[in-house]
């Protein structure tokens, strides 16, 4: 198990960071067609894109390092939902890559649960009053 953790940590790091790097400085020349490529130019041209692949780019980077995984998988969570509805409704043919990149996701966040146990509790305690 550690080293399926280790092996899914270091892909899903080096995918993102890949990724997150050639979106920053503007490498990826290549469009998609149709409304996917619409969709996709209207969020570069705005620098929605950016602000993305500077997310992608610290997940990854602590994914990589292994230092605060569990930050790294929650500053990815959304940015995977999106790829993954991105893929479902515009460009099904990118689908697989996008379910393997959300098998990594869920599979780190279970073997992480611990460091998310706060999130799924039902009356969690405020520092300093009490609890209700």
């Amino acid at each position: 198990m550690k080293y399926a953790v280790l092996i899914a940590r270091i892909l899903l790091g080096l995918a993102f960071v890949a990724t997150g790097v050639m979106n920053i400085l503007h490498l990826n020349k290549q469009s998609m067609p149709g409304d996917a490529g619409l969709f996709l130019s209207l969020l570069s041209t705005h620098g929605y894109m950016t602000v993305v692949a500077l997310i992608m780019l610290i997940g990854g980077l602590l994914l990589l390092v292994g230092r605060f995984v569990p930050l790294g998988l929650t500053l990815l969570g959304p940015v995977i939902f999106n790829i993954f509805l991105f893929h479902a409704f515009f460009a099904p043919s990118g689908l697989p890559v996008a379910i393997l990149v959300v098998v990594l996701e869920l599979f780190l966040i279970f073997a992480y649960r611990l460091a998310f146990a706060g999130i799924f509790s039902s009356g969690p305690e405020v520092l300093g009053s009490p609890k209700l």
